[in-house]
């Protein structure tokens, strides 16, 4: 028995360092896991420390030979909703900064940093400014500006990467080429640019080649095109202007990232963005235009402003500075053609047009009378692009050194809008359904008819 009671003591100690060990082994991997769980918490702003640590631990090794994306392409901030379009040196604060152009879920409360490659091979850690855009038409997302600030140590920024309070040095957050580095006040490449978005599902080849046609009698030398998708008739057109150096197509793959609308409102189309990202893509043309052209005018492809006392916009503004002044810039009355109604036009139609899709603007020159309560709707601008800040579909957000907005006297300058009415449809069928209902000595009373084409009108549209 003596024997026997050392040996079962070796084996109770052997057992319980056995357990013992076991329940290190346990805990470790449940610390384990608990810690993995915990660095994709997002770190709030105020912990930004150790984000900005690993940032510019990360950046030693990037060089400028870093990922980038294309010149069209997006780049998605992880752990984020945010979608980055483009980045344009931002010439006119003090410090100088970078504007990176990005869409955003504008319910989402996120912290930003930004990684800067400089030119005098230095690499920097930003502080970011969120600014959201006052237009967003009610969606939940909406087009904002990721301010960077630039540190006096940075000659100038080649690229730009952005990174959310999440990053982790696996992310690899890839980079922006950043335009507009030098600054330019005189001596554009172009007097008159015109951008026009956003093109999708587009067919309309006749009105299209009109209007490039068009813009070249009034003195514009470049129109931009941010493009989803057309029928294989207009990107023949697109590729026929592009060649003769007049058109600049961008690709516009918003579809790709988030459910867009094809509206306006939420109302009239499901969706997360508006109207395929369309003001994203006007503040885009404006920047890439900033240093690049005179003046910029913000269309859409059934729009143009034509002068009434000259024949050009080469003409056309300098009576506009002479008489608003310079610093300004000029809103364009809207007027409106409607292209469901013909007017008779005397054999004039040209042959060759005959079986072209699209609408012929020359067919359509019934003008629907400008109503007082809306002759300051849906107008469009001409603008010199670096008193500009941000833009919307009809004019000016946000301005520099911008000395407000002009109305331009109709009778100098105003907007022909080629376009489907409703108002039309309802005015013109409504006398011609009278004039039938006379012919043919039918009881219909012109209140009976003029209701039930109200709610045919608005089925149509």
């Amino acid at each position: 028995m003596g024997f026997q009671q050392p040996c079962l003591r070796k084996r109770k100690q052997l057992v319980n360092l056995i357990l013992l060990l076991v329940a290190v082994f346990i805990t470790f991997k449940m610390a384990e896991r608990c810690l993995k769980e915990v660095s994709w918490i997002p770190i709030p702003a105020r912990k930004m420390g150790s984000t900005v640590t690993q940032l510019q631990s990360w950046i030693q090794n990037v060089t400028h030979k870093a990922r980038t994306k294309g010149a069209t392409s997006f780049i998605t901030v992880n752990m984020t909703k945010t979608l980055l379009l483009s980045a344009y040196l931002e010439h006119r604060t003090n410090p100088r900064q970078v504007r990176v152009i990005a869409v955003v879920l504008r319910e989402e409360t996120v912290s930003y940093r930004c990684v800067l490659l400089c030119r005098n091979n230095q690499n920097h850690v930003s502080d970011a400014d969120l600014q959201i855009h006052s237009d967003h038409f009610g969606f939940r997302y909406g087009t904002a500006d990721i301010m960077c600030l630039i540190p006096s140590s940075c000659d100038t920024p080649s690229h730009v990467a952005v990174a959310s309070a999440g990053f982790k040095e696996e992310h690899q957050p890839e980079f922006l080429e950043v335009k507009n580095e030098n600054k330019k006040t005189e001596s554009f490449i172009h007097t008159f640019t015109v951008c026009l978005s956003t093109m999708f599902d587009f067919n309309n080849v006749l009105q299209f080649v009109q209007s490039l046609e068009m813009f070249q009698f009034l003195g514009v030398s470049k129109v931009f095109v941010y493009k989803t998708s057309c029928s294989a008739k207009t990107q023949r057109v697109l590729n026929y202007y592009t060649r003769k150096g007049i058109l600049e197509v961008i690709p516009w793959s918003m579809s790709g990232f988030l459910n867009v609308s094809r509206g306006w409102l939420p109302s009239h189309g499901p969706g997360d963005l508006h109207y395929f990202g369309q003001i994203a893509a006007l503040n885009d043309c404006l920047y890439r235009n900033m240093y690049r052209s005179k003046y910029v005018a913000l269309h859409d492809m059934d729009e143009l402003i034509l002068p009434q006392t000259v024949k050009t916009w080469t003409e056309l503004l300098p009576l506009l500075e002479s008489k608003y002044t310079q610093n300004k810039c000029y809103m364009f009355e809207n007027n409106v053609f409607p292209n469901n109604v013909t007017l008779p036009r005397g054999g004039t139609e040209p042959a060759r047009w005959r079986g072209v899709p699209g609408v012929d603007v020359l067919a359509h020159l019934h003008q629907e009378p400008v109503s007082k309560d809306h002759v300051y709707e849906k107008f469009k601008i001409i603008v010199n692009p670096r008193l500009v800040s941000s833009v919307s579909v009809h004019g000016v957000l946000k301005s520099h050194s911008l000395d407000g907005c002009a109305w331009v006297d109709r009778n100098i300058a105003r907007m022909y809008h080629t376009r489907w009415s409703g108002t039309s449809c309802f005015f013109m069928t409504t006398n011609h359904l009278i004039a039938v209902s006379q012919k043919h000595q039918l009881k219909y009373k012109k209140q009976i008819i003029t209701r039930k084409l109200k709610t045919l009108c608005k089925i149509i549209i």
